[in-house]
């Protein structure tokens, strides 16, 4: 089991920018993909971004194509979230989440962070 702790949400105007950061406490974060969900009141929790154990490869929701960008850094067993141009209805509590199997589709993951809201208001 991964642990996993989101820092980085917040109150943000639109066009706005925030980078979400998730600490693994795991021993061999590499193996793991990883993914940003986020669920906005009265709607299902969609996954937003996932990446694999190296960086190379990576998917987007297509609303955020173009206006987040996923990363991670091993050495460090953290995955990022910079999210620009935010919109209002970006608005959510934004979930980490960590699986070991290698497809980056929203299936399987099984260890999950608290939550962070993110609220983009004027």
């Amino acid at each position: 089991q991964v642990q996993l702790v989101e820092s980085g949400g917040g109150l943000v105007q639109p066009g706005g920018s925030l980078r979400l950061a998730c600490l693994a406490s795991v021993r061999t974060f590499s193996n793991y993909v990883m993914g940003w969900f986020r669920q906005a009141p009265g709607k299902q929790r969609e996954l937003v971004a996932a990446i694999s154990w190296n960086g190379t490869n990576v998917y987007y929701e297509d609303s955020v194509k173009g206006r987040f960008t996923i990363s991670r850094d091993n050495a460090k067993n953290t995955v990022y979230l910079q999210m620009n141009s935010l919109k209002p209805e970006d608005t959510a509590v934004y979930y980490c989440a960590a699986k070991r199997h290698s497809s980056l589709t929203p299936a399987d993951f099984g260890s999950w962070g608290q939550g962070t809201q993110v609220t983009v208001s004027s």
